[in-house]
This record gives structure tokens, sequence and C-alpha cells, in this order.
């Protein structure tokens, strides 16, 4: 197994209003990130907010393409970006205790906090299709070039971990600086994943290792 410091390339915020950053995602233009009481989006390249949609959003966030998909208490919701309205709801599969969201393989992959699982379900059933056991607690998870990743959050200390998706196995860790917390992750599909800042109020771009 690797190990390295996490290389964090530039931060994000704190943003006006905001307490603290749950999910996020990237749709390949804009960052979306989780706050709460609404998702909002910020341009990477000058880190301005450019959208809100007001909507209960407590955990993690996932773009497929077209749609994004969010956590709200033990829910998921798919909202359409463009007029914020919610087109369907699935129950997520840990009835409140969800934390990361990723699409990836035309499902979703929700990853379940204290019971350091992540779970590949059904978009539009939320049937679990596969558990993928953890030894941490799991925050953000993303999928980027076929590697699964996810964030971990314990104490004051925080990780991001490149796991065999088939047995969990850990094959890369990188570490957060002491109490720099990662709540939400989503990879932008090449060199750097975004990290949700937690009670920090920030998202940080982390560099991904080659």
């Amino acid at each position: 197994m690797k190990r390295a410091n996490a290389e964090i390339i530039r931060e994000y915020g704190p943003f006006p209003g905001v307490d603290a950053v749950h999910g996020v995602s990237y749709d390949g233009r804009q960052v979306w990130f989780a706050v709460g009481g609404s998702l909002n989006a910020f341009d990477p390249a000058d880190g301005e907010t450019v959208r809100s949609i007001e909507v209960a959003a407590h955990a993690g966030t996932a773009f497929d393409g077209r749609h994004l998909f969010q956590i709200a208490e033990d829910r998921i919701r798919k909202i359409d970006p463009q007029t914020g309205r919610v087109l369907a709801t699935i129950p997520a599969p840990g009835g409140g205790g969800d934390s990361g969201l990723a699409w990836a393989e035309g499902t979703l992959w929700v990853g379940q906090y204290r019971e350091r699982k992540i779970r590949q379900i059904d978009p539009d059933t939320g049937k679990v299709l596969r558990t993928i056991e953890s030894n941490r607690f799991v925050t953000g998870v993303t999928w980027v070039d076929g590697e699964l990743w996810h964030a971990t959050w314990e104490g004051d200390q925080s990780e991001l971990r490149h796991i065999e998706p088939e047995t969990g196995e850990v094959l890369e860790r990188l570490e957060m600086p002491p109490g720099v917390a990662v709540s939400g992750l989503e990879s932008d599909g090449a060199d750097r994943f975004y990290c949700g800042g937690g009670s920090s109020g920030k998202v940080r771009a982390v560099r991904r290792p080659k």
C-alpha cells in the first residue's frame, strides 16, 4: 500500500453564509457543494459562487451527466440543475446515516458513515446491489478512471483512500494535514479531487497521484 501526504493545490471559501460543506460534486464546469439548506455551485477558476438551488442538502452530492443527486436526511433526491426541480426521490440505504454520494457505471455509490461501508444502489429504486466494507468512517465517495476513492474522517484526521472495489483493500492513502477534515469528495475526472471541508466552510482541491 502506498502512503503519501495529500497535496492541497487550492482552497475555496469560506463562502458567505455557509456554516459547513457536506457533499461535493462536479458537472464538468462547476463544483456543486451541499450546505444544508441549499445546493450551491462555484466556478473553480475564480472561486465565485454562480448558482444556488433551494433544496435540503445534508450529505453527499452526485452528478450523472444530466441530473444532480442529493442526500437529504434518509432520502436521495434527483434534481434538474437547470430548474432546481426535484424529479424523483428514493430511500437512502443508510436510513439517515448516509454520507458520500457518487455516480458511476449507471448506479449510485453511497457512503455509510458510522457503518464504515459503501453501498452501490439502483438509482431508480434504491435497491442495494453491492456492499463494500471499510475499516474507517466513510465520508465522501468518488470514481475516476475505474478507481474507487473514499474519504475518511475520524477525530481530527482525514484521508483519501484508493480502494479495491471487490475486496475493500486499501491500495493508496493520501493523508490530510491534522485538523483538516474531508466531508465530501469528488474527482474532476483528471488530476484533482475536490474535498468538502466540513465546518471550515471551505472546499479544497487536492492533487490526484499519477
